[in-house]
């Protein structure tokens, strides 16, 4: 998609649709850690997600095999997006708050937007600069009143500003240095390269079950939640927005996960919102009109 161009109905949905599913994911994956250890739960989310993937690639007839001369590429997008975000983010939750982390992990779009000027030659527009400056306040706001408890848990904070930086690196490089396959194999053979080394430093690091099975209900069905809903259909359609749009514009409309992750860490963790989530959520919700609203003049155009 072209820079100015309109972003089309589907493409909106597609975008709400994913920033509910995966802002629910940080408190479930946080309960879902409450039963088993951190990279154990991340290998069995990215073992069962990546089968799911290679599946649906297969039922749906996308090509699967990787082109000549791209395995250097596919193996970075992989380390940055999949394997050095997984291990960072895991951790980094398992010692901070779901609401707090999920603030965090999601400052990516700060290290995004320079990255892909830098490195693609995309314009920061005035309308892209007023969208990330609300989206970035909104998230102040809402970091603002947990510099202590944030103080207490310093390793956890900077383990989550990490994996933004290693998602971000990720966006860039699929953008610049793009693998020529379906975003539904290239989610697939990420998790694939991805899933040996984590598995092999959960099995070296960690004591306890790969497995979700026999553990109550609460922490097995928010494993499932991690590997068939945030592993199968969020991270085809992270990749699927990356290929019909800009980074920095699917970096930006995705600034609202952390006010669903907040808000639906209040709901299952019984935490109590204040006006400054309200606030909050205002200013993300105003960034996100402010980047995805159509130019004038111009007619709105279907992504396919």
């Amino acid at each position: 998609m072209r820079a100015g161009t309109a972003i089309s109905a589907a493409v909106l949905w597609l975008l709400v649709l994913l920033a509910l599913l995966w802002g629910l994911a940080w408190p479930v994956m946080k309960l879902a850690l409450s039963g088993m250890e951190p990279l154990r739960f991340r290998a069995f989310a990215i073992g069962l997600s990546t089968v799911g993937l290679f599946l649906i690639a297969r039922r749906t007839g996308a090509r699967l095999a990787v082109p000549a001369g791209a395995w250097p590429r596919l193996l970075a997008i992989a380390f940055f997006n999949m394997a050095a975000w997984s291990v960072l983010m895991i951790y980094g939750l398992h010692n901070v708050e779901a609401s707090r982390a999920v603030i965090l992990a999601y400052t990516f779009p700060v290290w995004t937007i320079p990255l892909s000027a830098w490195l693609m030659r995309e314009p920061v527009t005035a309308r892209r600069g007023l969208g990330l400056a609300l989206g970035l306040a909104g998230m102040a706001m809402l970091i603002g009143d947990e510099f202590v408890s944030l103080a207490r848990a310093p390793l956890g904070a900077l383990l989550l500003v990490g994996s933004a930086i290693s998602w971000a690196i990720g966006t860039v490089v699929v953008k610049r240095w793009p693998v020529d396959l379906p975003a539904v194999s290239l989610s697939a053979w990420q998790g694939a390269v991805s899933w040996p080394p984590i598995a092999l430093l959960a099995l070296v690091l960690e004591e306890g079950p790969f497995l979700p099975f026999g553990l109550p209900n609460g922490p097995m069905l928010a494993a499932l939640y991690g590997a068939l809903v945030s592993g199968i259909f969020c991270q085809w359609a992270w990749y699927r927005l990356l290929v019909i749009t800009s980074a920095a514009v699917s970096s930006l409309a995705i600034l609202v996960v952390p006010v669903v992750g907040v808000f639906a860490s209040s709901l299952l963790l019984d935490e109590t919102p204040g006006w400054t989530d309200f606030a909050a959520l205002a200013l993300v919700v105003a960034s996100l009109a402010t980047v995805l609203a159509p130019p004038r003049g111009r007619p709105e155009r279907a992504c396919s």
